[in-house]
């Protein structure tokens, strides 16, 4: 016989909740109820979560109407407690019996360790859905966490926003309960102004969605996404344009709206004169609306494309406000940058004396010639142009002092290059100013340009040495100078443009731009602070753990090379017949560590495979220095192949722990000199080998 279930619906009816909230709110919903159904023992099918700004949504299909049955093991005392010498229960073993309802047939010895107990087994039988329920249901609307809760009139619980109503149904039936005053019902309402204010009577889970769909409420999520995305398509190309790609936008209005419109609006061309990244703030930023650009995707246009929560009605007037909104802003732009433009980039720099960047590490001025001083080094390490880079360098903070940026912070740096640019100052300088701040977070552009990585890296090594030398160092999750992303900067531009700079020399040079700092100790926690960031970075490109173990094992000096042994190392071993070659090399590097010197003296030798394993190793150590010098990794292993048999051979015929000490340490400095050679780029020992 089939067992009986129903679907489970609960709908958690609110104000609007910020957009930020809803989608990690429905996460925890999901995760949560799943987690809950399997503590009470209620077998389901698959848990879906939807929503809108004014609910939350979550679908549980085929819930088991009865709880499983629970089989529960009690230990009792020890059996030589339990039972007399005649083997007799004693009163020790009936105390047990009574306390846990079960009869003397249920009990049961066995051994656990060294002693033999008495053990309990009974059954408790599962109860109906019915009296589990709405206890759980109740208590999963109390457990949601947001980064801001609110009490509201006389309620003490706390939520994101006040609840208005809470349907919750278990097929055709409501499942009663009561959070803080708030009883669960079978009614939802539809939207705010299209559906009429009366609540929608749901009969079943069945109904649930085509009666909000009828009220005008796409509750999917995903479909609302998808018809957002295309209307705003049908606008653009309605103005012979085109929007850009935007996936964080787009999510962001997914979750302002509940019916979806998408218009045109239109803003007068004189302002396309300010850069368009500024007019693109504006939109995006304090207004969510879409850019529209030409079809090449390059030019602005003067439109713009916003999303209404309903229908078409009254768009016009909608239109005009949105369009009065925008003009006031572009205004204010028109008027921050047209005040920038007074005083130049280099008279700003003047300002930034008055802006501290650290209590203890100065000002942003000083900040700035550390800045330019270790740019030019690092400018000369990379053959770029001295000029260029300490120019850029000088000039990388000053847009901060702009009113456009206080007004705008996402535009630092793009203000930067702009009035650089306005300014006539060398293309290449406005390009760095820019680039020093790629990237900007994970995922993003990085620096193009010489001058641009020379700052880039500059700024950022600046930054982590100076809070390192004041012993303010990531702990845990906590990161509040964003310490963490600067190095992961500073690693990525380095590994992806390939860059031969070792980077504890660079260390080194920012940590004793730092009055005061000990420097050596600066040097050593960066290093393992970048040692954590190049991990993360090899976990991301499906590098071994044992592999990234052996290589990070190493000193950190030029992270490319850690990257480049690494993805070798990788790709070979996933060839068995190369992973046994490498399981044998473990060995050598193994025994190779008990040498007390790397002497080898050709004339002790006195059987011939120690004779041909020598002048293979010889062989191999010629061809070596040159792969390692070019990175050519994977050449470099491939080339040790030809120690494979000798090595084998050694092995298996040589007794390497002489009794003749002399002939031991030689045989063990034999190992010991391919061991070095092998494990010059990653400590084989650590590989994991079957």
């Amino acid at each position: 016989m089939a067992e009986e279930t129903r679907d489970l619906l609960l709908e958690i009816g609110t104000e609007e909740l910020p957009a930020r909230f809803c989608v990690p709110a429905l996460e925890q919903l999901k995760s949560k109820a799943e987690a809950a159904l399997a503590a009470a023992r209620l077998r389901h099918g698959p848990a879906e979560v939807f929503g809108t700004p004014r609910r939350l949504v979550l679908l549980v299909q085929a819930v088991a109407m009865q709880q499983d049955d629970l089989e529960v093991v009690a230990k009792g005392p020890p059996a030589r407690i339990a039972y007399d010498a005649e083997g007799r229960p004693t009163k020790a073993l009936e105390g047990f019996i009574r306390t846990q309802g079960v009869t003397a047939e249920q009990v049961y010895v066995a051994k656990e360790g060294s002693a033999d107990y008495v053990f309990a087994r009974r059954v408790e039988v599962g109860g109906s859905i019915g009296a589990v329920l709405p206890g759980l249901l109740r208590d999963l609307v109390l457990s949601l966490e947001f980064p801001k809760s609110m009490r509201w009139g006389s309620r003490s619980m706390r939520f994101a926003r006040p609840i208005r109503w809470i349907l919750a149904l278990l097929g055709a039936s409501r499942v009663p309960f009561d959070v803080d005053g708030i009883a669960s019902g079978a009614v939802t309402y539809g939207h705010r102004f299209l559906a009429p204010p009366e609540p929608i009577l749901v009969p079943s889970v069945r109904d649930y969605f085509p009666r909000v769909t009828n009220a005008w409420v796409l509750v999917d999520q995903q479909v609302r996404e998808d018809v957002i995305w295309q209307k705003v398509q049908e606008v653009a190309r309605d103005l012979g344009g085109m929007v850009r790609p935007d996936a964080d936008l787009l999510a962001e209005v997914t979750w302002l709206v509940e019916q979806p419109w998408a218009f045109a609006g239109h803003f007068d061309e004189s302002y396309l004169e300010i850069p368009k990244e500024v007019l693109v703030t504006s939109m995006r930023e304090n207004q969510r609306y879409f850019p529209v650009y030409d079809a090449s995707g390059e030019r602005l246009l003067p439109h713009f494309i916003a999303v209404r929560n309903g229908l078409d009605d009254h768009i016009d007037l909608v239109r005009a406000g949105n369009e009065k909104v925008l003009r006031a802003r572009l205004a204010d732009a028109r008027f921050f940058f047209d005040e920038d433009r007074r005083v130049r980039l280099e008279e700003r720099n003047e300002k930034l004396k008055q802006i501290v960047f650290q209590e203890k590490l100065g000002t942003l001025y000083e900040k700035v010639q550390r800045v330019a001083a270790l740019a030019g080094s690092i400018a000369g390490r990379l053959d770029a142009d001295l000029a260029v880079a300490q120019r850029a360098a000088r000039l990388c903070k000053a847009d901060l002092a702009t009113a456009m940026v206080y007004e705008f912070p996402e535009l630092q740096g793009v203000m930067g290059r702009e009035y650089a640019r306005l300014e006539g100052e060398d293309p290449a300088v406005a390009t760095a100013i820019f680039e020093h701040y790629l990237p900007r977070g994970a995922g993003d552009a990085l620096p193009a340009t010489a001058a641009g990585i020379a700052v880039a890296l500059a700024d950022r090594l600046d930054t982590l040495a100076g809070f390192f030398s004041l012993g303010l160092i990531p702990k845990g999750s906590a990161d509040p100078f964003a310490l963490r992303r600067a190095a992961q900067g500073v690693t990525a531009i380095m590994v992806e443009h390939r860059l031969n700079l070792d980077l504890s020399d660079l260390c080194r040079e920012a940590a004793a731009a730092h009055s005061g700092a000990n420097v050596e100790q600066v040097v050593a926690d960066l290093t393992e602070f970048f040692r954590a960031r190049l991990k993360a970075l090899l976990e991301e490109r499906g590098v071994r753990y044992d592999v990234i173990d052996a290589v990070l094992s190493r000193q950190i000096d030029v992270p490319k090379r850690h990257v480049a042994v690494a993805e070798a190392l990788n790709g070979l071993l996933a060839d068995a017949e190369f992973a046994a070659v490498m399981a044998a090399f473990k060995r050598v590097a193994n025994l190779g560590g008990k040498a007390e010197q790397e002497a080898v003296d050709p004339d002790r030798f006195s059987e011939a495979p120690e004779r041909s394993l020598w002048e293979a190793y010889l062989g191999f150590a010629a061809s070596a220095p040159p792969l390692l010098a070019a990175e050519r990794y994977a050449e470099f292993y491939r080339a040790a192949l030809v120690l494979k048999a000798p090595v084998d051979a050694f092995l298996d015929k040589v007794l390497v722990m002489a009794e003749d000490p002399a002939v031991r340490q030689n045989r063990l400095g034999l190992l010991r000199r391919i061991a070095d050679t092998l494990t010059a780029p990653a400590d084989l020992a650590k590989l994991v080998l079957a």
